[in-house]
């Protein structure tokens, strides 16, 4: 057989290494992940823009000899399929680089430990130039001015990356860069950041972050479902379905932190977590269809580190393509979650039934449909329709009217966007009950009528005015 050797030009493909999809954030935090597995309890990054944007990141993890540290600098310096610790977060081997690369031309890496110092880099430019994959090891001294260079060397053991001559990024929009930054960290490591026996802190800036827990646990009207363990592939997969309050349960400070970025409809769905690590949120995968009765549904998903074939997790921890046989095992789990948490809504439908108070609306059959109608048998209704008589024919047509055009798509778009802006109750106003109830007393009502009217929206809390 002949053959023949054809590497790949290695400025083109450099180029390609530089255009996975990473954004801003989804680099860092592929970064970070490094910093996790060597055992960080504290990970500072800071940036600054002068004389260059320069974007630093330091943890007190174990640090790497210079040996170690050509290792990590290689590309694919591990297998997908080596056996990994239980708590290591890498895939590839490639994070530290393929993110670096989607955001600077220039990597370079500080690592100590036992009191030794190792230091190497990547400069795309020179590599394009030299066509070869030229490892520097740079003058340390160069780097004395860098942001953070000072924590450091006060440290026994750690890793600082250093990025420069970033040019994904411009100085105009870091400030919101760095707002989605700072937001994605605390989503996707919110467990490390909570967890009380090992707790990891990560600052940004000299600000801590806090931790955002999208189940919002601490909330008394959030519903969690027991968890549920199922086996996958030899392996013991967690699944707990959260329901998260009812707009009316939070003030709208709460209801707006708790919508994310994205919006309660686009959150709904599965929470996919690798080694407590959160790597996927807000999809059903194709398998159930995003609606407003289910927004509040969140799915958690703990999986080890040994899944990720069955899952198809990409290079960016960012994506996942669970196999058809996974897709089936958690179809039920939908079917029973998206019941729990259609209630807060459903059971609001059902309450326009409810016998104990008179509503003036109600759900009303079309046959395998439904509307919402007005309740014809409220009693103020029916004391209109019998003092009006035929005149009452042009009211009960305008009423139809404002049945049929009830602006459904309007009152569901608020009620997604800004629940708590809308204050229906405020269209009647106290004037306007107490002079309704001098007019039917000036009626002569008789005490059946009376306590139906007792049992309406308007009167049940008003009952004074009608003795």
């Amino acid at each position: 057989m002949k053959t023949q050797s054809t590497p790949p030009n290695v400025g083109n493909f450099v180029k390609s290494l530089r255009d996975i999809g990473y954004t801003f954030e989804v680099a860092v935090a592929d970064v970070l992940d490094n910093s996790i597995s060597a055992g960080a309890s504290h990970i500072q990054i800071h940036s600054v823009f002068q004389p260059e944007l320069i974007f630093c990141m330091l943890d007190d993890g174990f640090g790497m000899t210079e040996l170690d540290l050509v290792e990590a600098m290689r590309l694919s310096s591990k297998s997908p399929d080596d056996k990994r610790g239980m708590k290591d977060l890498g895939k590839f081997g490639l994070g530290l680089k393929t993110a670096s690369f989607s955001q600077c031309k220039k990597l370079t890496v500080l690592s100590k430990k036992d009191n030794n110092v190792a230091i190497k880099q990547w400069d795309l430019d020179y590599i394009s130039e030299k066509n070869d994959w030229l490892l520097i090891t740079p003058n340390i001294n160069d780097f004395n001015n860098i942001p953070l260079i000072k924590e450091f060397n006060n440290i026994d053991s750690g890793t600082l990356v250093i990025w420069q001559e970033i040019d994904q990024l411009q100085r105009e929009d870091f400030s919101d860069n760095a707002d989605k930054l700072m937001k994605h960290l605390s989503l996707v490591f919110h467990r490390f950041l909570e967890d009380n026996f090992k707790r990891l802190k990560i600052t940004f800036n000299g600000n801590e972050l806090r931790p955002f827990n999208p189940f919002h646990i601490e909330h008394s009207a959030t519903q969690e479902k027991p968890e549920e363990a199922i086996n996958i592939h030899n392996s013991k997969i967690i699944i707990s379905p959260f329901v998260l309050p009812h707009h009316s349960k939070v003030s709208p400070q709460e209801w707006e932190r708790y919508a994310t970025e994205d919006g309660y409809i686009k959150s709904q769905g599965f929470y996919l977590y690798r080694a407590k690590r959160l790597l996927i949120y807000g999809t059903w995968w194709g398998m159930h269809k995003a609606t407003d009765a289910h927004k509040l549904v969140r799915i958690k998903i703990d999986i080890p580190n040994d899944q990720d074939e069955y899952w198809g997790i990409d290079i960016k921890k960012s994506n996942a393509k669970p196999r058809a046989d996974i897709k089936s095992r958690l179809k039920a789990i939908i079917n029973k979650s998206t019941e729990l948490g259609s209630r807060p809504y459903t059971g609001r439908g059902k309450k326009i039934k409810d016998k104990a108070t008179t509503k003036f609306w109600q759900v009303i059959p079309v046959g395998d449909n439904f509307r919402f109608g007005l309740n014809k048998d409220h009693p103020v209704y029916q004391k209109i329709k019998s003092s009006l008589g035929e005149d009452f024919d042009l009211l009960n047509i305008y009423l139809k009217g404002l049945e049929a055009y009830l602006p459904l798509e309007a009152i569901q778009a608020h009620l997604q966007q800004n629940p708590h802006e809308i204050k229906q109750e405020a269209a009647l106003s106290k004037d306007d009950i107490e002079s309704l109830a001098m007019k039917l007393r000036g009626q002569g009502l008789n005490d059946e009528y009376i306590a139906s009217l007792l049992k309406t929206e308007i009167f049940k809390n008003n009952k004074e005015l009608l003795k």
